[in-house]
């Protein structure tokens, strides 16, 4: 079955950055469109960013400038760079695997906090 493993989350100064990876198997990782998710204490979930099989990404205008999602299909694992993290980015991030542009399979989630 599909298996979607997050690391690299933590907890992170205002201005820092952090990458969090995003490891698959179980399935033909190349061929599917990838993306991730965040859902901080309160709120409702929200797209991040997503990138297509073909490597066409797509970012939520509040991380516009500021995180790069992109995948290595060798090591079936993508990827979401976040530089000048704020605390509003707190949250826990999901990855997904995105079917017709929407999410079909979810990790179990990773917590980014970002406070002094």
């Amino acid at each position: 079955q599909v298996q979607l493993v997050e690391s690299g989350g933590g907890l992170v100064q205002p201005g820092g950055s952090l990458r969090l990876s995003c490891a698959a198997s179980g399935m033909i990782f190349s061929i599917y469109g990838m993306g991730w998710y965040r859902q901080a204490p309160g709120k409702q979930r929200e797209l991040v960013a997503t990138i297509t099989s073909g490597s066409n990404t797509n970012y939520a205008d509040s991380v516009k400038g500021r995180f790069t999602i992109s995948r290595d299909n060798a090591k079936n694992t993508v990827y979401l760079q976040m530089n000048s993290l704020k605390p509003e980015d707190t949250a826990v991030y999901y990855c997904v695997v995105m079917t017709i542009a929407t999410p079909s399979r979810w990790g179990q989630g990773i917590q980014v906090t970002v406070s002094s």
